[in-house]
């Protein structure tokens, strides 16, 4: 039995993955922006260990969810799952900075600098993400016009950044990311044509399973199965200039091997 905490897991496919590896008789501990949120959770999963609530779109949000994720003592695995979608529009944060970059890539590095680091690492990119360039001279959209597709894909594209950088940093963790589909979540939207059904099992399964196949790191998947991800992502040099820039966004260092 494992035990996984999940951000943005209050709803769609973070609250499915924590469902799902709840009935496989692990132990999850979920995420949820503000009180509110979180009784809801506890009502759609009341087999969950604990709902942890906090607002990962500032800084001090991000750390303070990561001492509370600390004080439960370590976990076996955590998923990077919160984030806001290609609708976002453009608004800055308390700290100044874009709230769609603030969540979707900021929120995901502070955690994994400050929680005590777990066995495996899952966060989740998208098919988006292919199309986008990392645009490490502009992450905080300063120098061009806001879009929220390209803003979206670009944060999908550090999240994969990310992982990678992860895997090679350390090799005592299994730090892999995956693309869930377009899928007809909040998020993704009415419209979206990809398979729900399909959508939350690969997190869980890098979270917690004994497949070899899952016990990998640096590595990219889809529906179980790997898939060659935008080859930015696997660009060392890149992925230290991405961990340099959240590092000094943050304040905070990514800790050593």
């Amino acid at each position: 039995m494992s035990r996984i905490f999940i951000t943005g897991s209050s709803a769609g496919l973070g609250l499915m993955a924590g469902q799902l590896l709840g009935e496989q008789g692990h132990q999850v501990v979920l995420h949820a922006r503000n009180a509110a949120r979180a009784e809801e959770t506890r009502r759609e999963l009341p087999r969950a260990e604990a709902v942890l609530e906090g607002d990962l779109e500032t800084i001090q949000g991000a750390k303070d969810v990561a001492q509370r994720v600390n004080a439960l003592g370590r976990f076996d695995a955590v998923i990077h799952n919160a984030a806001v979608g290609y609708r976002e529009s453009h608004r800055l944060t308390a700290d100044g900075l874009p709230h769609l970059f603030a969540i979707n890539t900021l929120s995901a590095y502070v955690l994994t600098a400050l929680i005590e680091r777990p066995r495996r690492l899952v966060y989740l990119s998208s098919g988006m993400h292919h199309q986008a360039q990392a645009n490490l001279d502009d992450i905080l959209w300063r120098k061009r016009r806001w879009n929220g597709s390209t803003a979206y894909a670009e944060s999908k594209l550090h999240d994969a950044m990310l992982a990678f950088a992860i895997a090679r940093r350390w090799p005592d963790v299994l730090s892999n990311a995956l693309e869930p589909g377009w899928v007809p979540t909040k998020m993704g939207g009415p419209g979206a044509p990809d398979d729900m059904d399909q959508a939350h099992r690969t997190q869980a399964w890098l979270a917690a399973s004994e497949d070899p196949k899952a016990r990998v790191t640096g590595a990219y998947f889809y529906h179980l199965k790997r898939r060659a991800p935008n080859p930015e992502a696997q660009d060392p040099a890149l992925q230290d200039r991405l961990l340099a820039l959240c590092a000094e966004l943050s304040g905070i260092a990514l800790p050593d091997m």
